[in-house]
């Protein structure tokens, strides 16, 4: 996880992300609260025993969206380290050479995608990608900032079968991350079905029932003003699984939702964004990065 240091709106990556929102506020006020969320966040993940590797980005950085590390890069249990094309120009700065050190330090070995940023094609990390590491398979909505062709590439290098389909925002634009509509732990699938394209939704739910993991439909409602679908398994150091979303998402489930959650975790924890999530348009599942450092 990175602590933000000049956390705000992102102009670039808004022609894209319609889930963020301007805000008139003084940016240091923005940047303040934002930091406060983020520290109370890191704070619940280790009263609840998860390991936090935590980062603090550069005094005299210039990209407000570096709280959200898990678009350029992520790590897998065969001891890779991926790195991803970014289809924001300032997001790319987002990449630490001391960050990507650190891990290589670990015993990965590094995977580099971004050449395809050359050729205007991205994929946006577990943003744009959202792993089910037992089934291996990546389900992926397509969209500006998520290629089929990329897509395909790390799939091929990760020995990990591609499901690619489209998904729509409230506005009827392609979902710029597939982790904004679904979430997929150790026994439970929850997705925003109703987001996805009508053509593509018999043979996504025909490949989530083959996994026999337990689905959990979301509303367009709790997917697009409650970030509902971006979620997190987590496991702790006592090997407890821990679902981690917002308190803005915990607060949209209904009873059976919630009960059906629990019963896939040892502890569903709820975290107050409000200031990261408006203005951000990214919710927990963002703010955090996987590290793999042994089978997944």
């Amino acid at each position: 996880m990175i602590e933000p240091s000049c956390f705000g709106f992102n102009e670039e990556s808004f022609a894209t992300n319609s889930f963020q929102h301007r805000s008139e506020e003084d940016l240091e006020d923005i940047q303040d609260r934002a930091q406060i969320e983020f520290l109370a966040f890191v704070d619940a993940l280790n009263e609840h025993g998860v390991d936090v590797h935590h980062y603090t980005d550069l005094p005299d950085s210039t990209t407000p969206d570096s709280i959200f590390p898990n678009n350029w890069f992520s790590t897998h249990g065969e001891g890779k380290l991926c790195l991803y094309p970014m289809a924001v120009p300032n997001r790319r700065a987002e990449r630490r050479a001391d960050i990507i050190e650190d891990l290589l330090e670990e015993g990965l070995t590094l995977k580099d995608f971004t050449a395809w940023e050359s050729t205007e094609q991205y994929l946006e990390g577990t943003g744009s990608m959202v792993f089910d590491h037992d089934a291996r398979l990546i389900y992926a909505a397509l969209s500006p900032r998520t290629h089929l062709d990329v897509l395909n590439a790390v799939a091929k290098e990760l020995d990990y079968t591609a499901v690619p389909f489209q998904a729509y925002g409230a506005g009827g634009e392609l979902i710029y991350h597939t982790n904004v509509l679904l979430c997929v732990g150790e026994n439970f699938i929850a997705v925003g079905m109703d987001t996805v394209d009508e053509a593509d939704r018999a043979s996504l739910l025909e490949t989530m029932n083959a996994t026999g993991k337990t689905i959990i439909f979301l509303s367009n409602e709790q997917v697009y003003q409650h970030f509902a679908g971006n979620m997190l398994q987590v496991r702790s150091i006592l090997d407890e699984r821990i679902l981690v979303m917002s308190s803005k998402a915990f607060e949209s489930l209904n009873a059976e939702q919630k009960a059906v959650l629990g019963a896939n975790n040892e502890h569903l924890l709820p975290i107050s964004i409000p200031t990261i999530e408006h203005i951000g348009g990214g919710s927990v599942r963002c703010m955090m990065a996987e590290l793999f450092f042994g089978e997944e």
